[in-house]
């Protein structure tokens, strides 16, 4: 059994403009980041999460600004680190159980270093974490929360439950599009550092799908599209979740031919040799992805992306530049014969300038400064 590919068209967005560097002359921020406890920060392998956190934690240290990270697991990062629990429960991603345990003693750490001075502003990256938000608002500090996922259904109940009293975050001007009602303070694309990935001029011939194994992000689409190009094609990427081993044994593993390949999760050097030898990152995603992070660590890698004009795709990828967008799925083959003549530094210049890892925490200065400032004019001040 295959899944049909599916026409996607996304009307067109304007990409926000950055606004500079952060004030000199403001004082240094100190900062709590809320991790989820799910992989450890950066992680070995999977969590796009993570890997933004680890790169952000970093970024606002360079800065000058003082980080605690708040989390589970080890610390790889230059922040100050607070733990949650000892190990991650990577096991248990998808669970309700541990995301509310989790919060609720996460909180518990969060108030210690509030009530010891040691907090300007909480930024959660969780998805119960928010709710502990008014408790921090009586003490005295505001929580900003990064929206990671999409925004629709059960979800965009949820943050709209949360009201105006919370500050939110999107990683893309399509995500905020999707829900505008929601209490947006800011747009701050995901980075990098572009210093901890490799840059390869010469490319391999063959195309790599990294990702989940989800039918909505296109695995099976993306098979089929290397074969009519007549490329082979490497997939790596989770799949220990029933619903994802059902979809690769389904959908995925009988397309593939002799000169294809699964190499299952990819570990963060394996990753690295992946990207920068593809001819191509291929993304035929079929929803609303609202960032995509394998985009940009490709692109940083000289490699460009083929991929479906769905979510923030437009955003991140500069059609002609540091990638081609397709508008069906049917035009995939012929943009993976055509791609071979973008520039790899092209792709590279692409992430440098747009989504480095410290333009993110500049970023993310600026929208805590946004919070801080409505903060102390809000009823919490008075």
């Amino acid at each position: 059994m295959t899944t049909a590919p599916v026409r996607i068209t996304t009307p067109a967005i304007d990409i926000p403009a950055f606004s500079g560097a952060d004030d000199a002359n403001s004082r240094p921020l100190k900062i709590v980041m809320v991790a989820p406890p799910y992989f450890d920060i950066p992680p070995s392998g999977y969590g796009g999460i993570e890997t933004v956190l680890a790169s952000l934690s970093d970024s606002l240290v360079a800065l000058g600004h003082q980080v605690t990270l708040v989390a589970a697991g080890r610390n790889g990062t230059r922040a100050a680190f607070r733990g949650v629990w000892k190990d991650t429960v990577a096991h248990r991603l998808g669970e309700p159980g541990p995301e509310i345990i989790y919060a609720a003693q996460a909180r518990r750490v969060v108030e210690e270093l509030i009530v010891d001075g040691a907090v300007d502003v909480v930024h959660d990256h969780t998805f119960a974490g928010p709710l502990n938000a008014p408790a921090y608002a009586r003490l005295g500090v505001p929580t900003v929360a990064t929206v990671h996922g999409p925004v629709d259904g059960e979800l965009r109940e949820y943050y709209q439950a949360l009201g105006s009293d919370l500050p939110l975050i999107a990683i893309s001007a399509r995500q905020r599009q999707l829900a505008p009602e929601l209490n947006w303070i800011d747009t701050v694309y995901n980075g990098l550092d572009p210093a901890e990935w490799p840059f390869q001029l010469e490319k391999g011939d063959y195309a790599l799908f990294l990702g989940r194994f989800s039918p909505d992000k296109g695995a099976h689409t993306a098979v089929l599209a290397a074969q009519e190009a007549g490329l082979p094609i490497i997939l790596a990427g989770k799949i220990n979740e029933e619903p994802e081993r059902r979809y690769f044994a389904e959908q995925v593993e009988p397309l593939l031919g002799p000169n294809d390949r699964f190499v299952g999760p990819a570990d963060a050097r394996l990753k690295r040799e992946l990207f920068a030898g593809a001819r191509c990152l291929l993304f035929p995603i079929q929803w609303e992805e609202p960032f995509g992070m394998v985009m940009i660590e490709a692109m940083v890698c000289g490699t460009p992306v083929v991929a479906l004009r769905a979510g923030a795709v437009p955003e991140v990828v500069r059609h002609g530049v540091s990638g081609l967008i397709c508008d069906d799925p049917r035009e995939l083959a012929g943009a993976l014969r055509e791609v071979t003549r973008l520039s790899p530094a092209d792709c590279r210049a692409h992430v440098v300038r747009t989504f480095s890892a410290t333009r993110t925490a500049q970023g993310y200065t600026r929208a805590y400064r946004h919070a801080l400032n409505s903060f102390r004019a809000s009823e919490y001040a008075l």
